[in-house]
């Protein structure tokens, strides 16, 4: 019993001993490999860091409005005799669009006129013989409340018909009719918009901080989803006087000219206030800057024996346009930083640059 005791042990003794022995093997020539392997090299593209002049903008959003712009609306109901455009006119100021049906007005009009003369002529002679005492002060106001009253009643049909008649109250273009010939309208009926369009105006906020930054006649850029490659200049025309106490923002009204025509009210802009240029400034496209909970970064490439290598550096990043970072220290004119390829790179590693288009900004946005 000893004896098969004791060669239990033994193997046991000889199982533990072989997956020990084993695994240090294992570990040993790991380690051999690991230690013979070549240095990884990742690969990179890279920009050289110049000093240029960059012009600071501040940032702002808003919509287009028209320099005038107004649906038209009928003052009187009823029945249209006659429309006088078509949808997408141009049309000048005071340009007849749209008439109603009158002929009870101009009738009744008609008669007054008719009787005018005749009450002028009674009015006339009842004061030449009121002034020589022919006739009593009751009979002269009564011919002369006459004439009065009836040039009144003339004054109010002639307006109650212009009122029946649209006119255009400045040039502009006209869109799409909301009325038909025959149709009868109630006061305040929409008939169409009509907007002045030669200038457009835009509307938007800046933070209360940025005020002395801003002035009247300021140029400003801005650029809509409709025409991404065009940019439109104007300048600021109006700054609200108080700012809002509730947004701690105030109101800026600028003028865009539109003589091609291409904007149109209620777009949505995007507007840059342009600032005097900034002399010897470093700008990186924003793919070689690493945004962090603990700062911004990026890799700057330094080359010692003729091998490249990567030197994490803490860069501090001011204004960002587009694509591009306005960088305001940690980076000087003439260095090699790094523009794609940061994740699998660390302080100290080796590199090599390869010529990539993947950062390139395509031509039109991609869709989804």
């Amino acid at each position: 019993m000893k004896k098969w005791t004791l060669i239990m042990l033994l193997i046991a003794v000889l199982l533990f001993g072989s997956v020990i022995g084993f695994n240090l093997f294992k570990q040993h020539m790991i380690s051999n490999y690991l230690a013979n392997q070549p240095e990884p090299d990742f690969p990179i593209t890279m920009t050289t860091a110049k000093a240029e002049d960059w012009s600071p903008v501040i940032q702002a959003i808003g919509f287009i409005e028209p320099n005038q712009g107004v649906t038209l609306t009928s003052q009187s109901s009823g029945v249209i005799n006659g429309i006088l455009f078509e949808s997408g006119a141009n049309v000048t100021k005071g340009q007849p669009l749209l008439e109603l049906d009158s002929s009870v007005e101009q009738a009744t009009l008609a008669s007054s006129q008719a009787r005018l003369p005749a009450a002028k002529a009674k009015y006339e002679r009842y004061k030449g013989l009121y002034d020589r005492g022919a006739v009593s002060q009751e009979a002269f106001d009564d011919a002369k409340a006459e004439y009065y009253s009836l040039n009144a009643d003339i004054k109010s049909l002639s307006a109650t018909i212009e009122r029946r008649e649209i006119h255009a109250p400045f040039s502009g273009i006209v869109g799409i009719r909301n009325v038909f010939l025959g149709q009868y309208v109630q006061p305040g009926t929409s008939i169409v918009r009509l907007e002045d369009i030669s200038m457009m105006r835009l509307r938007f906020t800046v933070p209360q901080t940025e005020i002395s930054r801003i002035h009247l006649d300021q140029t400003i850029e801005i650029t809509v989803d409709a025409y991404l490659d065009k940019t439109f200049r104007g300048a600021i025309t109006a700054i609200e006087p108080a700012v809002s106490e509730q947004s701690g923002l105030i109101e800026v009204q600028a003028n865009i000219p539109n003589s091609d025509g291409l904007l149109r009210s209620g777009m949505f802009a995007r507007a840059s206030i342009l600032l005097p240029p900034l002399h010897n400034q470093i700008s990186l496209p924003q793919t070689a800057i690493t945004y962090t909970l603990y700062g911004d970064s990026v890799y700057v490439i330094t080359e010692k024996d003729g091998v490249k290598r990567v030197e994490q550096r803490v860069v501090k990043v001011g204004e960002r346009v587009r694509d591009v970072a306005h960088i305001l220290s940690g980076v000087k004119a003439g260095e090699q930083i790094v523009t794609s390829g940061q994740v699998r790179l660390s302080n100290g590693v080796k590199v090599h640059v390869v010529e990539s288009n993947a950062t390139a900004t395509p031509s039109q946005t991609p869709m989804l």
